[in-house]
């Protein structure tokens, strides 16, 4: 009975042996995008999928390890019940900007209320007030809670007026300056915290494969 058990255990841990090492040797034949998305296609599983990491917004170890990565580099994570491989299969570096605003509804105020509002609130960064302190006390949207920080963003993720105003090159760091869309009612006091700034991303095939 024992060695039955263990011939048992042999074959199992066999196969399994040689369906991770296949998965190995599959991904390294994978260059081009359409293989990859063809892989994916026979890999059916919520787990397995491409990541995009941004070298600015992603600061875990797994990430910093992947950016020292060269394309078609792979890095494999195992633990007691699965093995993962992160394999790298694109490199670009992006044109990212950042600001902070103020948001203000136009359905709530009269124009001519709005700018008296924005007149105040500009006053007060000016006398030394933080902005992130006044877009907490001022700003009617959900990201008043941090403190008016939109965070790196893409060319094209924004409302194009707003782009328009917020890529005026005669803006510097720090200035404060006041941007209207009418159509949609929105008006804001922006603050440019960042020049614009190219970073690294880098999209990377995560596979996972079952122990058990």
């Amino acid at each position: 009975m024992l060695q039955k058990l263990l011939s048992l255990f042999f074959i199992c841990f066999s196969i399994i042996l040689t369906a991770q090492t296949s998965v190995e040797e599959e991904l390294k034949v994978l260059e081009s995008p359409e293989q990859v998305k063809s892989y994916l296609e026979t890999k059916a599983s919520k787990k397995n999928k491409i990541i995009v990491f941004n070298e600015e917004k992603h600061k875990t170890i797994l990430a910093k390890e992947l950016f020292k990565q060269n394309i078609g580099g792979t890095k494999i994570n195992e633990n007691e019940f699965e093995k993962t491989y992160f394999k790298v299969i694109n490199k670009t570096e992006k044109t990212y900007h950042r600001v902070a605003y103020i948001y203000l509804d136009g359905a709530e105020y009269s124009l001519d209320e709005l700018n008296d509002l924005r007149d105040k609130i500009i006053a007060q960064y000016h006398n030394g007030a933080p902005f992130d302190f006044l877009a907490k006390q001022y700003s009617m949207d959900g990201n008043a809670k941090k403190g008016g920080d939109l965070g790196w963003f893409l060319e094209g993720e924004m409302h194009p007026d707003f782009e328009v105003a917020i890529f005026n090159t005669d803006y510097n760091v720090n200035d404060i300056f006041t941007v209207d869309i009418p159509s949609e009612n929105w008006y804001y006091v922006v603050l440019k915290t960042h020049d614009p700034k190219d970073i690294s991303e880098i999209e990377v095939l995560k596979i996972v494969e079952s122990k058990i």
